[in-house]
């Protein structure tokens, strides 16, 4: 079982910065992959990046190609998303996830077993 809670959403302009956290607590985060979702209002949950259960093995969806980073530190039992150049369509609530059941991280929403509870980050042009 793995219980996890983000951090650092809030808002900022068009151009920012803003680091998300994701502390996980439980014995099967050190060998899962993991992910970064977002969802807006009445869409279908999306898939931002996700990293391999060593943190190595990154990917992530066109849109946020080259200003996103997301990382896995497994001895502190965290994970970061961190996002430049922010642009209002990257308005969201940001979810992180944990895939257990597989040993390869995943594009779909579906595929993961635990989830944050989200973070709202905002951004205004």
């Amino acid at each position: 079982h793995v219980q996890l809670a983000e951090s650092g959403g809030g808002s900022v302009q068009a151009g920012g910065s803003l680091r998300l956290s994701c502390a996980a607590s439980g014995d099967t985060f050190n060998t899962a992959p993991v992910a970064w979702f977002r969802q807006v209002p009445g869409k279908e949950r999306e898939f931002v990046a996700a990293t391999s259960w060593r943190g190595g093995n990154t990917h992530y969806a066109a849109s946020v190609k080259g200003r996103f980073t997301v990382s896995k530190d497994n001895d502190k039992n965290m994970m970061t998303l961190q996002m430049n150049s922010l642009k209002p369509d990257d308005t969201a609530v940001y979810y992180c996830a944990v895939r257990t059941s597989y040993s390869s991280p995943s594009y779909f929403y579906g595929d993961y077993d635990y989830w944050g509870h989200g973070t709202q980050v905002t951004v205004s042009s």
